[in-house]
């Protein structure tokens, strides 16, 4: 080590100071004199610079002491720190140019230090003391910096951000980290350098990690294109190249991050698409000032919705589920983000009417968002009386209230799975969709919304795979041919909030979801995204499909088809003419629950349904 471990004694560095700036006092001098040494002027300044010395040295010393520039870790010198050492240099040269004034005026006719000499000197004793902090600072980082290269780094960015990146990288030195250069999406910035490292065209990325043998990627840019990002992450992950990004600019801490928070990249982020654009005016003129029913608050979907509506300053927002403590942290998380939100958290169970008739009556909501449902495909096949009891009769509770308090508008949160029904609680998502379509008695508009798998949602596959990440493997996937359509949570939520605004009553509205995933390529990619590599680290285990499971997803049934609306991601179901003895049947239903019969309860589903065909179920039986 070329520098000791302990910091330095506070009056050695004030020592090292005055010598300094003695120096550069000497320096003044000789320049003053074009170099010359002769003897006798070197006695002649020596008679009037010898009585003034002391001075010099005791007002370098008071002024060094009050800016306290002997106070930093020198090795860790800041800005901050050369700013301190910049205004105590030019404070002392100012307070010797009118002790000289004083001096010349009123004692003796002459001068402590001739002008051109203060001035010199100034510029020479800050030159000397920022210099000598600057080159300790540069020994420290070269003597603490690892020797051995553990990676080598593109950083994805040449922006404010990826200078910062950089910057932090360089500063923590026991990382092992090279940077390779620089890769950005703008051609004009290719060739350029930043702080001496190249900038290259994202286009060339692939030749660049192969010339240079890189073997990590550091996304910096803060918002990067959701197409762009998603292609330089396939490149990096085909060429065997780990992928990290920086993180948020809100959690960084006065304008910089730490190294230790750079994270690897999440399998959401290649999943995402371009940003949804909103007609924001259009949702505020809705929601604005009113009173917003969310039922299911603190499930995933839920939540998300409260989030949104949130901003949108509604007069109040009424956020109710039966999940004490999710419902209570969800109310933590409220409070801390939206304190000037004026909201109730509600304990209340959809099944129960009376409570539900309570709730309405005591907040006369004008809008319904409901997200409340049981979804796991599984678990609703053996429980098929739960799936009535909530997607159903807590459906038929909430729509009918709304029709009696004469709500403006009810959202109802589908999902793909009420499309063609293989399972249990995708014909109890189809039948609450029949109910609330055909049901309206008033002027309420009652809305559906229908979209697929959300990613990071309560009970996904994501956080399933995950989990299995963290525990060695195996990954689990049901079927290898298994596909699934995914949109984000906020995405969702965001899709809801405009169909909802843009429904005038009995549309099924559908969201793009674009390209369907493999749930096998998904689990895949996690893997190489955790660094691991499949069937050396880790294996996938083909468990077979679960009860009621399909292969393929569908957003429309076959006697469906779509129309256009104003959002290119919001297409408008033209559904079929249901049969006009629905509403009975599904009341019929309802009623069956006290039984406890599952093999009719099923069977009547089915008759409301026509197109509900089991599928890898115990109640393939009733479709025979």
């Amino acid at each position: 080590m070329l520098l000791p471990k302990s910091n330095t004694p506070r009056w050695i560095i004030i020592l090292g100071d005055i010598v300094l700036s003695l120096a550069a006092l000497f320096v003044a001098y000789l320049i003053r004199f074009d170099l010359e040494a002769k003897e006798e002027l070197i006695q002649s300044e020596w008679d009037i610079l010898s009585k003034s010395i002391g001075f010099y040295i005791g007002i370098k010393l008071i002024v060094f002491y009050i800016f306290k520039i002997h106070k930093g870790l020198i090795r860790h010198s800041s800005t901050e720190d050369f700013s301190r050492i910049v205004k105590a240099t030019l404070v002392s040269s100012t307070l010797f140019g009118i002790a000289g004034l004083l001096k010349y005026y009123y004692v003796d006719g002459a001068y402590f230090f001739p002008t051109s000499v203060l001035i010199v000197e100034l510029f020479f004793s800050t030159a000397f003391i920022v210099g000598s902090r600057f080159a300790i600072k540069l020994i420290h980082m070269e003597s603490t910096r690892s020797k051995d290269v553990d990676e080598v780094v593109l950083i994805y960015g040449a922006g404010i951000s990826g200078l910062i990146t950089k910057r932090t990288i360089e500063k923590d030195q026991a990382t092992g980290y090279r940077i390779a250069g620089f890769i950005d999406d703008n051609k004009k910035q290719s060739g350029n350098r930043l702080e001496g490292i190249t900038i290259y065209h994202s286009s060339d990325l692939e030749k660049v990690i192969i010339d240079k043998s890189v073997t990590q990627l550091i996304i910096a840019i803060q918002a990067p294109d959701e197409l762009k990002r998603k292609e330089i992450v396939e490149i990096c992950l085909a060429n065997g190249v780990e992928v990290q990004k920086v993180p948020s600019a809100k959690s960084w801490i006065n304008g910089e991050f730490s190294a230790k928070q750079i994270s690897k990249i999440k399998i959401d982020d290649l999943l995402g698409r371009k940003p949804i654009v909103l007609d924001e005016d259009k949702i505020e003129s809705e929601l604005s000032n009113e009173v917003i029913l969310v039922t299911g608050a603190a499930g995933s979907i839920g939540s998300g919705m409260v989030r949104q509506i949130a901003k949108y300053k509604p007069a109040k927002l009424i956020l109710l589920d039966q999940a004490e403590s999710p419902l209570y942290d969800l109310q933590n998380e409220i409070i801390s983000e939206f304190p000037n939100l004026t909201f109730e958290a509600v304990i209340g169970d959809i099944r129960s009417r009376d409570r539900m008739k309570n709730v309405f009556n005591a907040f006369k909501p004008k809008y319904v968002f409901h997200a409340a449902a049981y979804k796991h495909v599984p678990l609703m096949e053996v429980n098929p009386s739960e799936a009535v009891l909530t997607n159903i009769l807590g459906t038929k509770n909430l729509v009918d209230l709304a029709n009696e308090f004469e709500v403006h508008k009810f959202v109802m949160i589908s999902t793909d799975k009420a499309v063609n029904p293989t399972n249990v609680m995708g014909a109890s998502k189809r039948i609450a969709e029949i109910y609330a379509q055909f049901s309206n008695k008033t002027n309420t508009k009652f809305i559906t919304t229908r979209f697929g798998n959300v990613l990071g949602s309560n009970g996904s596959v994501i956080p399933l795979f995950q989990r299995q990440l963290d525990q060695g493997g195996p990954l689990t996937v049901t079927d290898e041919r298994i596909t699934r359509f995914f949109m984000s949570i906020p995405e969702a939520c965001q899709l809801v909030l405009e169909a909802g605004t843009m429904g005038q009553g009995s549309e099924i509205f559908v969201f793009d979801m674009g390209e369907s995933v493999k749930i096998i390529d998904l689990a895949k990619k996690m893997i190489q995204l955790s660094g691991l590599e499949l069937g050396k680290d880790i294996e996938i285990k083909i468990t077979g499909l679960r009860p009621g499971e399909k292969l393929y997803e569908e957003l429309l049934a076959k006697e469906e088809n779509t129309l256009a609306t104003h959002h290119p991601q919001i297409l408008k179901a033209k559904m079929r003419e249901e049969e006009s003895d629905q509403i009975s049947k599904i009341i019929d239903l309802i009623e069956l629950f006290g039984a406890q019969n599952n093999d009719e309860m099923v069977r009547r589903m089915k008759d409301i349904v026509p197109e509900f065909i089991s599928n890898n179920s115990q109640f393939e039986k009733l479709d025979v």
